[in-house]
């Protein structure tokens, strides 16, 4: 285990808009802001089209192989996530969502592009004196968080 600390920093009340990719909003919203760090939660609607990891398509084999699972129709969604710096310093979110229609859910990570259906509700918590990045791991081509 790695851990370091971190200071709680300003509180962000987001209202994502249809046609919005999340992670791309997000991501744009910390380089306008200045946020370095973040924990956030969301909850909305995800649009048909919209793509998630869903696990890799091997557990254990390298190089990683990761499965796509494409939504075929609108999505409630709930998830959480995290928001660190990649070694360039360009602000990386890292989420995964649970989306569900009628009986059926997935759940997955939010990097493929996962498109807002009119709209998504995220709650953003700034962490700041933290020196945590995320770092690329050679063995699984990950960036991981290095908390520093």
């Amino acid at each position: 285990m790695k851990v370091s600390q971190a200071v709680p920093g300003r509180v962000f009340v987001i209202r994502l808009e249809d046609g919005d990719i999340l992670h791309e909003a997000i991501e744009e919203l910390a380089v306008a802001e200045r946020i370095r760090a973040a924990a956030l939660v969301v909850v909305g609607g995800a649009d048909a089209g919209s793509r998630l990891v869903v696990g890799p398509q091997d557990g254990r084999s390298s190089p990683v192989v990761p499965l796509e699972h494409v939504l075929g129709n609108v999505h409630e969604i709930c998830g959480t996530g995290t928001l660190f710096p990649d070694e360039a310093g360009r602000p990386v979110l890292h989420m995964h969502i649970a989306a569900g229609r009628k009986d059926a859910a997935v759940a997955g990570c939010v990097r493929r592009g996962v498109k807002v259906w009119h709209v998504m509700e995220v709650i953003l918590w700034e962490l700041r004196e933290t020196v945590a990045t995320r770092r690329k791991d050679p063995a699984t081509g990950f960036e991981l968080l290095d908390p520093g």
